[in-house]
């Protein structure tokens, strides 16, 4: 069950309505690294949590907090969009450059939604939680989680370094820390629940001896020229703990795929019906009532 009580978590506040900024920010709304995504991805984990309570609680109450910063960055597209015009030739008596805010407005925000915000990116690619990640591995979603707020966090930097308003750089300086919090939230979940050490690999609960542990912590070099890039992740000890990571070129471990020719009653054509072989005759009694009549 949820509560609203009206008001926001956070004021918001604009001094100079800006419609082209009120365009940038739904991408904070409905990107993919919007607060839409982590909204739903949370709730949805939350929502299928198994384990302690605790991590279910944890989530649910986030993904609550997401909702009102949602309100928020409608709220201020709603007020960034509060004098823009409404019509071509309202703008173009105001700019006699004819009209270049306004060709540069989303105009979904006047043609549907009376100059308020939209479910959407700031291309208008409407929402569509192709990005919400809710796998019920409590690890993997921390993990998915502190790299959603890390893209979110960018996002919000961006757009701050966008506008010099000083009520949107105030909002957006609140959501910046939030992200802050949220990033060292969800890694502080894997650090109680053992570190990376013991969560590693992902899901831990699959036992080692049933993969093929000689290639666990290889790392594949795939450059034709010989070149494997050195690093972390190509000499010591492996971060679980388990192994030694090492490089090596990749080299094919299977022969030449070979695939069986297409059925007579597949629709392929009678030429590729073949096995090294001349093609099947039209009248191959395989072929009687199928593909082309004499």
């Amino acid at each position: 069950m949820f509560y609203m009580d009206g008001k926001l978590q956070y004021p918001v506040r604009v001094e100079k309505p800006n419609p082209l900024f009120a365009k940038a920010l739904q991408q904070a709304i409905g990107g993919v690294e919007g607060e839409i995504r982590v909204c739903l991805q949370y709730l949805f984990q939350g929502w299928a949590c198994r384990g302690p309570a605790k991590y279910r609680d944890m989530l649910l109450n986030t993904g609550t907090e997401e909702i009102g910063h949602i309100e928020m960055l409608s709220t201020a597209v709603a007020l960034n969009l509060e004098k823009a015009p409404l019509s071509i030739q309202e703008e173009v008596a105001a700019n006699p450059i004819a009209g270049a805010v306004l060709n540069g407005m989303n105009l979904r925000h006047i043609l549907s939604a009376g100059l308020g915000a939209t479910p959407e990116d700031a291309n208008g690619v409407p929402f569509n939680a192709s990005h919400v990640y809710a796998s019920g591995n409590i690890a993997g979603d921390m993990m998915a989680n502190a790299v959603a707020e890390a893209t979110g966090r960018t996002l919000a930097v961006r757009l701050h370094g966008m506008t010099d308003d000083p009520g949107m750089k105030d909002m957006l300086g609140f959501l910046i820390a939030r992200d802050t919090m949220h990033q060292q939230q969800w890694l502080a979940v894997v650090e109680e629940l053992g570190g990376y050490e013991k969560q590693l690999p992902v899901p831990n609960s699959f036992p080692d001896t049933a993969e093929h542990q000689r290639f666990a912590y290889a790392y594949f070099g795939h450059d034709v020229s010989g070149m494997v890039p050195a690093g972390r992740w190509s000499e010591g000890r492996s971060l679980d703990g388990k192994g030694e990571f090492e490089a090596r070129r990749s080299e094919p471990l299977g022969p030449e795929p070979k695939l069986a020719p297409p059925r007579p009653d597949s629709g392929a054509q009678l030429e590729q019906m073949t096995d090294g072989a001349a093609p099947m005759a039209a009248n191959d009694p395989s072929m009687m009532g199928r593909g082309r009549s004499a």
